[in-house]
């Protein structure tokens, strides 16, 4: 039983044996070092970069559902690009923009 469905996995058309299996793989060495990032300072985090990490990973994820075969690896690390980024995203906001208001004194 277990062999199969090695045998099935090793021999799927986005499997091991096929650069479709691997590319995915070596992405996610892109959401690593941006959850490595989470600990990084807000001011250091770029608008540009995160936003291409979240739109990136929003598109293949999108993508890895309509080509045939279905590459689920693809599809997992793109949702994996696209949370990460996002929320890099939401912390530079959330630093430039909201706590800017709470450091603001009030004028009378």
């Amino acid at each position: 039983m277990a062999s199969s469905k090695i045998q099935a996995f090793w021999n799927h058309p986005a499997g091991p044996k096929t650069i479709h299996f691997w590319a995915p793989t070596f992405k996610w060495g892109i959401s690593i070092a941006n959850v490595a990032d989470f600990s990084k300072p807000p001011e250091h985090i770029s608008y540009p970069q995160q936003f291409v990490v979240a739109c990136t990973g929003v598109i293949w994820s999108r993508y890895s559902t309509i080509i045939t075969p279905k590459n689920w690896n693809l599809f997992s690390v793109s949702v994996g690009m696209a949370g990460t980024g996002l929320y890099q995203l939401s912390r530079k906001i959330r630093h430039d923009y909201l706590s800017a208001e709470e450091k603001e004194p009030l004028k009378e």
